[in-house]
């Protein structure tokens, strides 16, 4: 059976999406076959930032629907032969879903990958508890800013009030010069607000935001400082 693993953050732009797509890569080049979800409802993002945009013809609300079976839906990303995205649906209203049925569509996909990987919607909303059903594993990202932190930390009690047990963080945009400078939290600062493990930190690099604009994981080619850094927050997050 899969590993579920939930990526959420407090607020939009600190880069859960293009995490998720990076850490869906590094993943897959191990040879664990993962599915990406796109779970953020009506902001369908995942698609573009691993460029098969084109290549979408079917979302979740339709397999949910039962307009297609579930393997017709999946698109398989021919960069990485065990990488495979269920594209989110462009409207809301379309996904006629319980949690229990969301949480039956995660199992029912784990008996065919080793990793299911779902990118949930940002901050506190109606869809936040039904994309989360049932995960083994949420990991929030945040960036070192006061406004990032609270936001993640009360999508982090929101989680544990659901029933997730196993929760972790990531700080993204990490900028040394601004953080010694003491004009933006410390890392002290961070774990006495997060209160939950830290799987690693990601350095602020133009590249990765580049990279995501062009459809393609910055993790590629490997060996790179960054997929190094990836891989390393995998490790924590396969042994939570």
């Amino acid at each position: 059976m899969a590993k579920k693993i939930f990526v959420a953050s407090g607020k939009g732009g600190v880069g859960k999406t293009v995490f998720a797509t990076n850490m869906g890569a590094v993943l897959a080049e191990r040879g664990l076959k993962t599915l990406m979800i796109d779970m953020n409802l009506g902001l369908r993002n995942l698609d573009i930032y691993m460029g098969l945009e084109n290549k979408v013809v079917f979302d979740i609300a339709d397999v949910v629907n039962g307009v297609v079976s579930p393997v017709k839906a999946l698109i398989r990303d021919s960069r990485f032969p065990y990488l495979y995205l269920l594209a989110s649906t462009q409207k809301k209203d379309k996904l006629l879903a319980s949690s229990e049925s969301i949480s039956k569509l995660y199992n029912d996909f784990g008996k065919s990958f080793d990793i299911i990987l779902i990118d949930g919607p940002a901050g506190i909303n109606d869809e936040l508890k039904l994309a989360s059903s049932g995960v083994d594993l949420a990991v929030l990202i945040t960036t070192p800013e006061y406004v990032s932190l609270r936001d993640a930390d009360a999508v982090d009690r929101l989680l544990f009030e659901n029933g997730i047990s196993n929760r972790a963080y990531v700080i993204n945009k990490i900028n040394k010069d601004n953080m010694n400078s003491g004009l933006l939290p410390s890392l002290g600062e961070i774990a006495s607000i997060m209160k939950i493990p830290l799987l690693g930190i990601i350095q602020e690099d133009n590249l990765i935001h580049l990279c995501a604009n062009s459809g393609r994981p910055v993790v590629m080619p490997r060996g790179n400082y960054i997929e190094k850094n990836f891989s390393k927050i995998a490790d924590r997050m396969l042994y939570f």
